[in-house]
Order: structure tokens, then C-alpha cells, then sequence
């Protein structure tokens, strides 16, 4: 099972402050305690919404609509992609994880899909297969670099 722990970003975050010497290193230490257990996919800190855009979408219409963006604790600040056998394990890891930020933060733990989640009338066998190369292919592309 794959779980993706999402860190909500705060008004410090969204405003550029970056994190401290400190809690880069005890994140730094907490992944690679991960990639040592062999839990941890990928990982990463995202920059403030004022560097980003969303693209809206109503019928064959695009928006594009530039950051920043209102109410930072709706907004994600960075991840962990873990694979572990289940929802509890994963949230075992992430409450070892340092706090992200002074005060108050949130991680919030959302199950990935799988292909095994869809039924076969509507994710074919051969749809599946082919998702499952094109994620065969990206792990062999990264653990070239």
C-alpha cells in the first residue's frame, strides 16, 4: 500500500521563510531513517503558492490563474510517499516525523490508488499493465541518476 503524507503549509511557509539548519537536518535524518527501513518512495518540500499557478478546468476551457493563493493551511507545503502494509503503519511513521514548522503544523496521510482499486470494466487488465510499465520504467530512469 502506498500512502502519501501531506505537510499543510502555514503563512511562514507561504511567505518564503525557509526552515531552519536544524529541522532540515532532523527531516533529513527521519528519511533516511525511512529509505533505511525501506519504506520511503520520494520526498519533498514545496515552494511558497506565490511561485505556483493552478490551471482550472471547466469542460474543453482552460484558466490559468497564478499564485499566491488564499488560505495557506488549505495548501501543501511538502510529502513523503511511503509504501507499508497499512493506513496504521504509516501513520506510526509520520508521528515520529520532527513537527514542520514552530506552533501548530498538520500531516495529513491519504491512501494512494492502486489499479486493484478500479474494477476491470473500467481500469482493463491491459490498462493496468501498462500504468504498471510506465511506473517500472520511471523507478529504473531513477535509480539511474
Amino acid at each position: 500500500m502506498r500512502f502519501m503524507a501531506i505537510v499543510k503549509a502555514n503563512k511562514d511557509s507561504e511567505a518564503g521563510v525557509l526552515p531552519s539548519k536544524e529541522l532540515l537536518a532532523a527531516m533529513g535524518k527521519f528519511s533516511e531513517e525511512m529509505v533505511k527501513a525501506g519504506v520511503l518512495l520520494a520526498a519533498e518540500g514545496l515552494q511558497a503558492s506565490s511561485k505556483g499557478a493552478r490551471v482550472k478546468f471547466s469542460g474543453t476551457k482552460r484558466t490559468v490563474v497564478d499564485g499566491p493563493f488564499a488560505e495557506s493551511k488549505e495548501l501543501i507545503g511538502g510529502f513523503w510517499l511511503l509504501q507499508v502494509k497499512s493506513k496504521e503503519e504509516a501513520i506510526e511513521w509520520i508521528k515520529r516525523s520532527p513537527a514542520p514548522f514552530e506552533g501548530e503544523s498538520e500531516i495529513e496521510i491519504r491512501q494512494v490508488f492502486e489499479a486493484s482499486d478500479f474494477p476491470a470494466e473500467i481500469f482493463p487488465p491491459e490498462d493496468a499493465a501498462r500504468e504498471q510499465s510506465l511506473r517500472d520504467e520511471l523507478q529504473r530512469k531513477s535509480a539511474k541518476r
